[in-house]
């Protein structure tokens, strides 16, 4: 055939040359993917570097310089080391991300110098001769040459219907085999794809679906950032041309004002906190494709998994071929195990009960004539091979049983309570597409699953944890539920048949009432996830096939095992690079530990930025000077909120998030914040009376907001460790030291008797202030919450 290349001629039996190869290589014909699964280095220094509140630091900078005030400039070094630091984090955690997905791309099998070999996706070129097999993802479009496969488009058409595919007939990248194989030659490849603009639009819409907790963030930093510009601007005025200040000290109290408000680290310790939890993720064979998944999981409700790779090992075993005395036609056992044979030897190995069903016959060499071949698919739910004028059916016995009788059906649930799976074997005159075969039975073919090592331990984990599982499988109803109540999980007695599931009132009230969801098909494995939603949950899904990427991508979190299909690990955000479910647990455990971390150093951010707020919205209705310099800031925000905000959010958190991100922030933020500025407030208040001098009065506000801050600190980091303890002691003997030894680099003078006095009353005052808003504001929150919970249950639509 003619390639694409150059025109030149492709022989479809030898495939490519080696020179050929390279000349397409140099030519940039490689199947190079268009996006990273990270983002470039570029990206990570630029979105580092070049922020909202970094271009405000530095105009703070600008001004402070053309004032001559170098001392208060501090706070640069702070910005330069925080940016530092997170910027060598995510570029370490960029590293760590690539290693592990390099191991995930998928091989394929190309035909060149007219032998098979096996190269990565990224080393295929333009006019490259390839076989694509069940389970493989089409890497980029292809022309089909030979033979033909049902091939799963369900990323492109959000359908999943499965096509068949023949010679001749395109196959687009992004796409998955389900059965057969085919030969093709590849028409376009790297940005040409589909899959190229596929990815493209998957990163964007992934981009858009924030979590909760970076929502928030992005809400609070938002409307800060707002805020602050027009108060600096006031300040700046008020105190230069009502108050008659100097230029020197209108810009340096402006300064200070506007630094108190902008929450320099908050953001930055939010992307740390998660890119280290993705690298402690990486070590243990989990894939991260979205950091923001760890919260999502975290916060999960719900957790949807498949039987096979998920409950059980991904292989199966045949445990006895069955044939009973009751059936209407009795045929030798050789002569039906010889028809089945027909039928498995007829068949790829392309999913476990086939490989498991071929292994139990290995023995068996002996080729059978055939006519046809009808490979399964997760829609039909059987295989059948047209021999010697009759089509030979395998599948589920209701698909495939024409005369359905007491006696058969007991022998069926007989064996599913024990947790067999049971096949049907028989034989019809006719087969119908898209029509059930109404086979006359042969035989049963009874299969075991094993139960995974560590299934009952993860499971039991979840539970206590108040995370539900649902079971959401194709296989018998009774077979997953015997096999879910084996495993451990709550509830495996109340199954269903999903198939009498018709209306979307079925699904929406079913997902309640039930646990155990068989005879699942991959469009209703979406529906189910959709009802579970539409019930305010939030759901995590775990999936390794084709036929649950529809689900998958619609899920809160997905997870993939990573021996299953490549289509489940393309969609999903988190892949189990081992498949081990009993990682699970881990990966929950660090998204606790972000959130819950990063809830309580956010509360001293925020507590601060409304202090700041507070205090500069007093002195422009007062007209007063702001009481605080930049250099002060910078101490009291580095020994109350910098350093300590860095080690809560390294420490061990495994406790079940509660609430919501923004409330429970706020919930300590805003009593702590109005404490601040009510004792401070008060303080300047009484010494503007007693015509305290502003320089001391400069200082006595320095260290009540620093003891203050140290209040605050105690009643967030509670309960109480000996690293917390440690970290206390190490807090206010760096704060002493700085404050005596080096007091002028921070504008620190001495104070009078008078002003100490008043600063060790307002001192006093900070914690019955402190601990009553905080019961108010919780009291509030309580009666506002029970309030907005009534009726948040949706109906079905």
């Amino acid at each position: 055939m003619i390639g694409i290349y150059m025109d030149e001629e492709i022989d479809v039996e030898r495939g490519l040359s080696k020179e050929q190869v390279s000349e397409r290589i140099l030519a940039n014909r490689e199947n190079v993917s268009v996006k990273s699964a990270t983002k470039s280095r570029r990206e990570i220094v630029k979105e580092s570097v070049f922020t909202y509140f970094n271009f405000l630091f530095f105009l703070l900078a600008v001004l402070l310089a053309m004032v001559g005030a170098w001392s208060d400039m501090l706070f640069l070094f702070v910005i330069v080391a925080n940016t530092l630091i997170g910027m060598i984090q995510k570029l370490h955690a960029k590293k760590v991300l690539d290693g592990l997905a390099d191991q995930a791309i998928q091989n394929v099998t190309v035909v060149r110098n007219g032998r098979k070999e096996t190269v990565p996706a990224d080393k295929l070129v333009l006019d490259d001769v390839v076989w694509f097999c069940p389970g493989d993802q089409i890497v980029a479009d292809a022309l089909v040459v030979e033979k033909s496969a049902l091939v799963n488009e369900a990323l492109i058409t959000g359908e999943a219907d499965e096509i068949k595919k023949t010679a001749g007939d395109m196959l687009l990248s992004g796409s998955f085999v389900v059965s057969g194989e085919v030969k093709a030659v590849l028409v376009a490849v790297g940005e040409e794809s589909y899959l190229s603009g596929l990815t493209m639009k998957a990163t964007m819409s992934k981009e858009e679906e924030l979590s909760e907790m970076i929502r928030s963030l992005d809400n609070l930093i938002l409307v800060i950032g707002i805020i602050l510009v027009p108060i600096g601007i006031a300040l700046f005025v008020q105190s230069y041309r009502f108050n008659g200040q100097s230029l020197f000290d209108s810009v340096t109290g402006m300064v200070a004002a506007v630094i108190g408000m902008i929450p320099e680290g908050l953001y930055l310790l939010s992307s740390v906190a998660m890119a280290m939890g993705t690298m402690r993720l990486a070590k243990k064979n989990v894939l991260v494709h979205d950091m923001r998944c760890i919260e999502t999981l975290a916060r999960a409700d719900v957790l949807c998994v498949d039987k096979t790779g998920t409950i059980t090992e991904p292989g199966m075993m045949v445990y006895r071929i069955l044939i009973p005395d009751c059936l209407p036609r009795q045929c030798a056992r050789e002569e039906v195990e010889k028809r089945l044979v027909c039928l498995v030897k007829s068949m790829d190995a392309d999913n476990v009960t086939m490989e498991a069903i071929r292994e139990y016959y290995r023995e068996w060499d002996k080729e059978y004539e055939t006519r046809e071949v009808i490979g399964f698919s997760s829609k039909n739910k059987y295989s059948a091979v047209l021999s010697d004028g009759f089509y030979y059916v395998l599948g589920a016995p209701e698909k495939i049983w024409a005369n359905h009788d007491d006696e058969m059906e007991q022998v069926i649930e007989n064996y599913s309570a024990k947790g067999f799976r049971v096949l049907a074997f028989g034989m019809c005159e006719s087969l119908e597409e898209g029509e059930n075969p109404k086979a006359e039975l042969l035989a049963f073919l009874i299969l075991a699953n094993p139960i995974r090592e560590n299934t009952r331990e993860t499971f039991a984990y979840f539970a206590d944890n108040g995370v539900e599982i649902k079971v959401i499988s194709g296989d018998y109803p009774l077979t997953v539920s015997a096999i879910a109540q084996d495993a451990g999980i709550a509830g495996a007695q109340k199954y269903v048949d999903a198939s009498t599931l018709n209306t979307w009132e079925d699904y929406f009230y079913g997902v309640e009432k039930y646990n155990i969801f068989g005879r699942v098909t991959p469009e209703q494995k979406k529906i189910l996830v959709q009802a579970l939603k539409a019930r305010g949950k939030t759901v995590a899904m775990t999936g390794d096939g084709v036929n649950d990427v529809l689900a998958l991508k619609i899920a809160d979190c997905s997870i993939a095992m990573a021996s299953g299909s490549d289509a489940a690990s393309t969609v999903s955000q988190l892949v189990l690079m081992d498949s081990d479910f009993s990682k699970m647990p881990s990966v929950v455990a660090e998204g606790r530990r972000a959130v819950n971390n990063l809830q309580k150093t956010a509360a001293l951010y925020i507590a601060k930025n409304i202090f700041s707020l507070l205090l500069a919205f007093f002195s422009v209705l007062l007209m007063w000077d702001y009481p605080l310099v930049p250099s002060q800031v910078t101490l009291i925000s580095a020994f109350t909120i910098g350093i300590p905000s860095v080690m809560l959010t390294l420490e061990q958190n495994q406790k079940p998030i509660r609430g919501h991100f923004l409330a429970n922030v706020l919930l300590r933020a805003f009593p702590a914040g109005v404490t601040s500025f009510v004792t401070v407030a008060g303080l300047v208040t009484f010494s503007r009376e007693f015509q305290v001098d502003l320089e001391c009065l400069s200082t006595s506000c320095t260290i009540l907001v620093t003891a203050v801050g140290f209040l605050i600190l105690y009643q967030i980091a509670k309960p109480l460790k000996k690293q917390h303890i440690m970290m206390f002691v190490g807090l206010l003997f760096g704060w002493l030291f700085c404050m005596t030894k080096v007091g002028e680099f921070f504008s620190i003078t001495a104070i009078s008797k008078q002003c100490a006095m008043l600063t060790v009353l307002f001192l006093l005052i900070a914690e019955p202030v402190l601990y009553y808003l905080t019961k108010v504001v919780s009291k509030l929150y309580s009666k506002i919450t029970l309030f907005r919970e009534k009726g948040m249950t949706k109906e079905p639509k």
